[in-house]
C-alpha cells in the first residue's frame, strides 16, 4: 500500500471517528488509528474501510466494530434512515414500524437507534419489550398492521457478528427489488448530524407477547402428552417462549440445559451458535442419556429455527433439517391441512412427493423465507437449515417455537403407539423411497474463493458426480419461470440425485447441498437402503469438491 492509499485511509477512518456516536468503537478507532499512525500495519484499517457492508435481502449482517465494513451504530443509524426514506416514498410516510431485538451485543442500542430514526422521519415505532425470537416480531407486524418491521439478530452467526433484518408489512422478509431501492436510499443518507431523530417511540407491554404465544398454543390438537423432553435455546431467547408453549399445550416441563438456558451474546458452550454445527448439541444430547428422555430440541439463538435429535440404536442422533421438514409435513397433511407444500431448491425433494400423494400442491423456492413465505397459498414450508413455517397464517416466516410444538405433538403420538419418530420417517422411505441428503460446506477467508469454485464449475460441467451421471446442469443465475436468478448450480443425477452448489447468502461459505434417491427393496428393508444411500452420498460429496477445487 502507497503512501498516499495511506493517507487517504487515515482521512477516511478521522472522518468516521467525528461522526460515531459510540464510545466503543470511537475507542477501538482511535487505537488503530494510531497504530496505523505510529507505521504499523494498515490491513486491519483497510478491512474496515474497504467498502461498505452491504444491504442485501438478508438485511445487513456482519462483524461488530468501527468503520463502515462492520456492524455498528453508525451503519444502522444509516440503515434506519435509508428504511424510513423507503417507507416515506412508497407511501407508509404517516405508518409503523415495529422493531425486535436479541440478546446479542449491542442489539438493544441498535434497535433503540433504529426507534428514534424512526419517529424522526414521522413514522410510528414501537419497540418489543425485550430480547425475543425472530418469529414474534414477524408476528407483531402483521397483528399490529405495520408498515415494515426490523429485528436485530445475527441468527446463529458467530458471537462476534450482529445483524439487521428488514421485512416489509405482509410480514415477509424483504426481496428485490426493495431491498436494492432500500440500499439507494441508505447511499444517499448524508451527514449523520443531518439525520433526524425524535423519541424513542412506544415500547410495547407484554400483551403482545402472549398474544403471540396464545396463537402458536391455539396450533395444539387434543392427544396424548407423555413425552420425556430435552432443550436448550443455545444461550438464546427462546426458553421462556418454549417453556409457556409446551406447558400450555399440555406437556410436561422440558429438562432445559442448565449451561445454556440463560441468554449470553458470548455462548461460551459452542464453537458456534447453531444446531447445526458439530458440538453444538453435545450437551443436550448428554442430558438427553442421562434423563432417559425421549427428545431433545432445540433452537437456535433467535429461536426461528428448530433442531431436534432421537435416541436409536447406536447412541442419540441429530435429525437432519430435510428429515424433520418430512416430519412435520406428515403431522400436516395427517392433519388434512389444505394448500401449498414448498420447500427452498436445496431441500429434499421429498416433500414433492408427499404433497402429491396427499393431492396439495408443491412448489421450489429460492433458498431463504423471503420466498417460501411468499408462495400463494402457503400450507407449510421449510428449508433444510432447519427453518420451518407451520402457521403461515400469522407468522410468514420460519418459527422455531411452532415448529418444535407440532414435533413434540408427533412424538408424543408416536410413543403412544410404541413407535418413534424414526419409525415415520421409516415408512415415509418405504412409500416415496429413502431420500438422503447430506451438504459440503466450505468456509473461506477470501471471499474470492468463492468466485473461483464457481467459475471452474461453470468453465468445466462434470459430466458424471460420484459415479452418477449428470443428465441436466441448471445455471440458476440466468432465472427461469419459476425461480428469479441466483448465483448458483443445479445438477440433475441419474437415479433421481440431485447437488446443488451456492455462495452462502450469510456467510463466506460456499455451501454443496447433496441429494441421492434409494429405492427401498422389501426383501432388504430401509437399513439396507440407508448403507447404500450413505455411500453415494459420500461419492458424491467427493466428485463435487474434486470438480470445484476444494
Amino acid at each position: 500500500m502507497t503512501t498516499v492509499d495511506v493517507t487517504a485511509l487515515l482521512d477516511s477512518a478521522r472522518g468516521w471517528l467525528a461522526e460515531d456516536p459510540d464510545p466503543q468503537t470511537r475507542a477501538e478507532l482511535e487505537a488503530v488509528l494510531a497504530e496505523v499512525e505510529g507505521g504499523g500495519d494498515p490491513a486491519d484499517l483497510a478491512d474496515r474501510f474497504d467498502g461498505t457492508l452491504e444491504f442485501g435481502t438478508a438485511g445487513l449482517r456482519g462483524a461488530l466494530g468501527a468503520g463502515p465494513n462492520r456492524m455498528n451504530r453508525v451503519v444502522v443509524t444509516r440503515a434506519a434512515a435509508g428504511l424510513a426514506a423507503h417507507l416515506v416514498a412508497t407511501g407508509h410516510g404517516r405508518g409503523s414500524v415495529v422493531i425486535g431485538y436479541d440478546a446479542r451485543h449491542n442489539s438493544g442500542v441498535f434497535a433503540r437507534d433504529t426507534a428514534e430514526v424512526m419517529t424522526g422521519a414521522g413514522l410510528t415505532a414501537y419497540l418489543l419489550p425485550r430480547p425475543l425470537p425472530t418469529p414474534l416480531l414477524a408476528f407483531a407486524i402483521r397483528e399490529l398492521g405495520c408498515a415494515a418491521g426490523v429485528m436485530v439478530t445475527a441468527s446463529h452467526n458467530p458471537p462476534q457478528d450482529n445483524g439487521y433484518k428488514v421485512y416489509l408489512g405482509d410480514g415477509s422478509q424483504i426481496v428485490p427489488p426493495a431491498d436494492a431501492e432500500i440500499a439507494e436510499r441508505i447511499a444517499a443518507v448524508g451527514p449523520l448530524a443531518d439525520v433526524p431523530r425524535g423519541g424513542g417511540g412506544t415500547v410495547l407491554d407484554e400483551q403482545i407477547v402472549d398474544r403471540y404465544l396464545d396463537t402458536v398454543a391455539d396450533l395444539a390438537v387434543d392427544g396424548p402428552r407423555d413425552l420425556e423432553l430435552v432443550y436448550t435455546p443455545l444461550h438464546g431467547v427462546g426458553g421462556t417462549s418454549v417453556q409457556r408453549v409446551l406447558e400450555a399445550a399440555g406437556f410436561r416441563e422440558p429438562a432445559v440445559v442448565p449451561q445454556q438456558e440463560q441468554p449470553d451474546p458470548e455462548f461460551p458452550t459452542v464453537a458456534f451458535p447453531n444446531p447445526e454445527e458439530p458440538g453444538a448439541m453435545d450437551l443436550a444430547m448428554a442430558l438427553a442419556r442421562d434423563r432417559g428422555a425421549d427428545l431433545v430440541v432445540a433452537n437456535d439463538p433467535d429461536a426461528d429455527r428448530c433442531a431436534a435429535a432421537v435416541p436409536g440404536p447406536h447412541g442419540w442422533r441429530m435429525l437432519r433439517g430435510d428429515e424433520v421438514g418430512a416430519l412435520l409435513a406428515h403431522a400436516l397433511l395427517r392433519r388434512g391441512k389444505q394448500g401449498t407444500y414448498a420447500c427452498s431448491i436445496v431441500s429434499s425433494s421429498l416433500l414433492g412427493k408427499m404433497a402429491a400423494a396427499a393431492g396439495q400442491p408443491y412448489a421450489e423456492t429460492l433458498t431463504g423465507f423471503k420466498w417460501i413465505g411468499r408462495v400463494e397459498g402457503l400450507a407449510f414450508g421449510y428449508e433444510e437449515a432447519l427453518g420451518y413455517c407451520v402457521d403461515p397464517e400469522h407468522v410468514k416466516d420460519k418459527d422455531g417455537v411452532s415448529a418444535l410444538l407440532l414435533l413434540c405433538e408427533l412424538a408424543a403420538e408416536t410413543k403412544a403407539e410404541g413407535r418413534a419418530l424414526t419409525d415415520v420417517l421409516d415408512d415415509l422411505a418405504v412409500e416415496h423411497g429413502l431420500h438422503a441428503t447430506d451438504q459440503l460446506s466450505a468456509r473461506v477467508t477470501d471471499l474470492a474463493e468463492i468466485a473461483a469454485a464457481m467459475e471452474r464449475l461453470r468453465s468445466n460441467p462434470p459430466g458424471e458426480l460420484g459415479g452418477l451421471a449428470v443428465e441436466q446442469v441448471d445455471d440458476l443465475a440466468t432465472g427461469s419461470a419459476d425461480l428469479p436468478p441466483t448465483d448458483g448450480l443445479r445438477y440433475r443425477l441419474a437415479g433421481g440425485a440431485r447437488v446443488v452448489v451456492r455462495p452462502s447468502g450469510t456467510e463466506p461459505k460456499l455451501k454443496c447441498y447433496l441429494e441421492v434417491v434409494v429405492p427401498v427393496h422389501p426383501d432388504d428393508g430401509v437399513d439396507a437402503a440407508r448403507i447404500a444411500a450413505a455411500g453415494r452420498l459420500d461419492a458424491l460429496r467427493d466428485g463435487i469438491r474434486v470438480a470445484a477445487g476444494l
